[in-house]
């Protein structure tokens, strides 16, 4: 033993893997010792040229955007790399044979320890191809059913297993006894689509309902007790007020709009989701748009209806949305359908009280006599009264039979990058101070556990067993065979071992804070993290300031800085698989992996991003954060990385989407991992996270005259729970084209094709896809043009009043910075935006699109909104051009994760003062990131408003203040996507070019 005099100590040499343990104040770096000798204002402007190309017929955008199959790896068609996992139990899907692999009892694990998924390593792997029934499957039974998807046929002589049991599946739950088996010769293996039973109906107790087929029962809410089993009262949707209603909305919604004449059609109100056409009952029910949402609200009873219209179908879900109110239940009883595993909601009918019919596959089913106990009132009667049938988003607390062992604990890895350029940009200050605040509000309970990887070119891991004095570092040089030292001390209880942590927090960025090394090795530090969180599970954050350029997994620059105007934008795919396939390893082991990027050089993000997508993590990019020269990326990352550590958390989770029979979903897009046809592995699911479907309709939907779709998201929360929420929406089926036009949701087909888009362009070519996105236009308005007489189309551009934005829309997202061409992009820059369309939810990704815009200069009270007893002023919105810009005026610009107050240069001096604490516009100054606090009504107005637009939000967007004669006005100016550019056109030239290629 000896004694460093920078107070490090206790040089220990182990043999069997020849790594150096360090403890002390970790005042300095240690020296390490190798494991193997080998370790290493726009003014005039040219008159433009724009390049879109009509490679294709009218039906172009399902050849351009593909929506007819899967883009990706991610895609619905793509079988699971993973062997061993059989997901598809899990959540109650279709289920495949599991012949040969035999499971313990429960409660009962090989060895002592409870097993860490569902099948071990080495146990058969789900097959690829068609699957179809076994010997051992059930027989038949004279007259019954086959045995549909999701649902088990029990032994003979055995009780058959409650409507509210689910099969189970991988994570946390647990396996039926009994193997499951599908229809002989079914084929399981078909992309997206769910299978249902044949009939409409099944016989119960030995008496047919008179009901037929497919015909919806009373809606929920009827006086079941006054209703005779058997008698079933027509839908509400064929009565008299709910056809006038419809006839209301074709005038109002489907009438043909010239956009040549009506230019400014953007609201000065934020636009409201169109309301699907339904009975009043229905209607109250109505999930909440920001949750779950459809292209359309009128579903089209064919596919060649649907092709007619040329809109995209799909649905847009935010499922893990923070909610203010939200009904969670938990009851020994989860009623579900048998057939297709359907949770009940407010959208099914009842035949009488005993049984319900499904509103997806319509199958009947018996009605649990615990289901008709109202806990609100604790007394039995009307099955209507449970809160299940009143609200279409709820949250149960699953009971015990979900579970194959113990929920998993909330676990917490962090891997450092402290090389030099993350030490000169002041990143690990930040890091550590936000996490010494906020250690509390972690996301737990007493199991929760903690745990540190720093890294350069070597890797370091740090033990915090309780019991110790002070944190121990211990360095690893080998990094091309990473192994762990001390497995088991390098996650540690919080609770326990707060103080060491603290202390570890407290002696970080002195610690590093002469490093001179500029390599990184982020690849051996997943590897590291894999087997340190493998047996548990967890979320593992990255901070990477640089491009990882040694070890596995090391990059090289692929960007050439004189191609960012390029019209033939490269490189936008990864450069390797090994983040691809170290998420997918992660996914496996219930790890999530976040990615927070600070590079101000290029770092590789579409490679790198790869950790994140396929882990259902989460990526962030600050590009040249400094806390001195870049103090507006650092407040950023402050607040965002707050934000990111105290918000809630579910771990192990899984998300299946289930629709009305007829319909298929084909694609899906967002950060996750297909694990079979329809279930998306999410490890780690996020409040922040947005999730697109597309779909198709495979018959025709005439059973009934609603369609429903039901998310549920089964998962672990921080404190243990297993719980399962669920959201259900209900859409009118019509046959018209017209209601079609009019219940389209530009927005949402916005969300949608943007996703769509950044597929394209990752499989195809920039081009192509911008093509794709001017071709959506094109074809419906071809489309709706064939529907008017040709007298009224004659020197117009019509467009039904529904889809009136939609064109503004699209040339917008031309214009965004994932998209454009002929503009210096950064390709981080470009890459990271395309991520954004892919993972966040819609309300975000339209700010994304088309920033919010607004007069702040003469803020009134009238029409004001009061929230929480603050009056919030309530300015109209203004279009994005320049010639809704006054020369005395300021304006509020909000991009989604930025703000910009843009002062003009005529600006009064009252508003100078009173605003700014400025005596006039000279004196602005643009380093200023909040407005002060200053004690007049001007200055509350300006500050209420803002800080209402950003409670609303879950990201942070910091204030940037920019005069009018600024260089960074570019960064205000560039967002005004109606004004034309040397590289773009105005938005009327666009409708100009779009009536030419529809006359065409």
């Amino acid at each position: 033993m000896f004694l460093f005099h920078i107070n490090i100590y206790l040089h220990v040499t182990l043999t069997s893997h020849k790594l150096t343990q360090f403890s002390g104040y970790l005042h300095a770096p240690p020296p390490t010792l190798n494991r193997s000798p080998s370790a290493s204002s726009l003014g005039s402007l040219p008159v433009p040229t724009y390049e879109f190309h009509r490679s294709m017929s009218a039906s172009s955008m399902d050849g351009l955007l593909d929506i007819t199959g899967p883009s990706s790896a991610r895609s619905s068609a793509a079988p699971s790399p993973i062997p061993g996992l059989r997901y598809d139990y899990l959540e109650g899907g279709t289920p495949f044979s599991s012949t040969g692999v035999q499971q313990p009892p429960r409660g009962q694990y090989p060895g002592g320890m409870p097993p860490h998924m569902v099948a071990p390593p080495g146990s058969i792997p789900p097959p690829s191809g068609p699957m179809h029934s076994t010997s051992n499957a059930m027989p038949q039974l004279p007259g019954s059913m086959p045995p549909p998807p999701g649902s088990m046929r029990p032994p003979p002589g055995s009780m058959p297993p409650p409507p509210g049991s689910m099969p189970q599946g991988a994570g946390n739950m647990a396996l039926p006894t009994s193997q499951m088996q599908g229809p002989p010769g079914q084929n399981m293996n078909v992309a997206g689509r769910r299978q249902y039973p044949n009939q409409s109906y099944q016989q119960v107790g030995g008496q047919m309902p008179t009901q037929p087929p497919g015909t919806m029962g009373p809606t929920v809410g009827t006086n079941l007790p006054n209703n005779q089993p058997g008698h079933i009262p027509q839908p509400m949707m064929n009565n008299l007020a709910a056809g006038v209603g419809k006839m209301n909305m074709q005038q109002s919604e489907a009438r043909p709009l010239n956009l040549l004449q009506e230019r400014h059609i953007l609201p000065k109100t934020p636009i409201e989701p169109p309301k699907p056409k339904l009975s009043s009952e229905n209607q109250k029910s109505q999930v909440n748009p920001d949750l779950f949402r459809c292209t359309l609200t009128s579903i089209p009873q064919t596919q060649s209806l649907l092709q007619k219209s040329k809109l995209p179908l799909g649905i847009l879900i935010h499922p893990y949305k923070d909610l203010s109110h939200l009904p969670v239940i938990q009851s020994s009883v989860i009623v579900r359908c048998r057939s297709c595993r359907t949770y009940i909601n407010p959208f099914v009918s009842f035949i009488d009280q005993r049984r319900w019919r499904c509103n997806l596959c319509f199958r009947v089913n018996d009605l649990q006599e615990e289901f008709t106990f109202d806990p609100v009132t604790r007394t039995y009667g009307d099955p209507s009264r449970r809160p299940e049938i009143r609200s279409s988003t709820i949250e149960f607390i699953a009971p015990s039979e979900y579970m194959l062992r113990p929920p998993q604990p909330a676990v917490y890895l962090f891997l450092l990058d402290v090389s030099f350029s993350s030490v000169q940009s002041g990143i690990l200050p930040i890091f550590c101070q936000v996490l010494l605040e906020e250690l509390d509000r972690l996301p737990g309970d007493t199991r929760t556990k903690i745990g540190f990887i720093t890294y350069d070119n070597t890797l370091h891991f740090y033990n915090m067993q309780e019991g110790a004095t002070r944190p121990q570092m211990m360095v690893i040089s080998d990094i091309d065979d990473v192994f762990l030292p001390l497995p088991g001390d390098l996650l540690v209880n919080l609770n326990e071992s707060k103080e060491l942590v603290q202390d570890l927090l407290n002696q970080l960025p002195s610690l590093f804070e002469n490093n001179k090394e500029t390599r990184t090795a982020l690849g051996p530090a997943l590897q590291a993290a894999y087997k340190l969180l493998s047996p548990t599970g967890g979320r593992v954050t990255v901070i990477q300031s640089s491009l990882p350029t040694t070890g596995p997994g090391s990059l090289k620059s692929r960007e050439d800085p004189n191609q960012r105007s390029s019209k033939n934008v490269a490189n936008l795919g990864p450069a390797t698989d090994f983040y691809k396939k170290m998420a997918l390893d992660f996914s496996a082991q219930q790890i999530g992996a976040d990615l927070f990027l600070f590079s101000s050089q290029y770092a590789d993000l579409a490679t790198l991003a790869g950790m994140a997508k396929f882990s259902a993590g989460s990526v962030y990019h600050f590009p040249g954060l400094h806390t001195n020269a870049n103090p507006l990326q650092a407040d950023r990352f402050e607040k965002d990385f707050r934000r990111y550590l105290t918000r809630k958390i579910g771990f192990e989770a899984v998300m299946r989407i289930r629709c009305t029979k007829g319909l298929a979903l084909h694609t899906f897009h967002g950060n996750f991992f297909v694990r079979s046809t329809d279930l998306l592995s999410l490890p780690n699911v996020s409040p922040d996270a947005g999730y697109a479907m597309q779909m198709s309709i495979e018959d025709t939907l005439n059973d009934s005259q609603t369609a429903c779709f039901q998310a549920a998201l089964l998962y672990t929360s921080s404190k243990g729970e297993r719980r399962i929420r669920v959201h259900t929406m209900c859409l009118p089926i019509t046959g018209q084209l017209s209601e079609i036009y009019a219940g389209a949701d530009s927005q949402a087909i916005i969300g949608l094709l943007s996703r769509m888009a950044v597929d394209k362009c990752q499989s195809s070519s920039m081009q192509d896809s911008r093509d794709a996105i001017v071709n959506v236009c094109i074809d419906s308005m071809t489309a709706f043009k064939e529907t008017l007489p040709s007298s009224q189309t004659i020197g117009t551009l019509s467009i039904p009043y529904s889809l009136r934005l939609l064109p503004l829309y699209t040339l917008a997202l031309l214009k965004n910075i994932a998209f454009r061409l002929g503009s210096s992009t950064k390709l981080d820059d470009r890459v990271f935006a395309m991520e954004m369309f892919k993972s966040q939810p819609l309300s975000l990704i339209m700010l994304q699109v088309y920033p919010s815009l607004y007069a702040v200069h003469n803020l009134a009270d009238e029409g004001s909104l009061s929230e929480k007893d603050v009056d919030v002023p309530q300015p109209p919105l203004l279009g994005l051009s320049s010639e809704y810009l006054s020369r005395n005026g300021a304006f509020l610009m909000d991009t989604g994760d930025m703000m910009f107050l843009f002062v003009q240069a005529a600006i009064s001096p009252q508003f100078c003062q009173d605003i700014l604490d400025c005596p006039d516009y000279s004196s602005i100054s643009e380093s200023m990131m909040e407005l002060p606090v200053l004690e007049n009504p001007a200055s509350e107005r300006l500050r209420n408003f803002i800080g209402w637009l950003l409670g609303k939000r879950t990201v942070h967007a910091p204030l940037q203040i920019i005069r009018e004669n600024s260089p960074k006005r570019i960064l205000f100016l560039q967002h005004l996507v109606e004004d034309r550019t040397e590289s773009s056109m105005s938005y009327y030239e666009y409708l100009q070019h779009l009536q030419k290629e529809v006359k065409s």
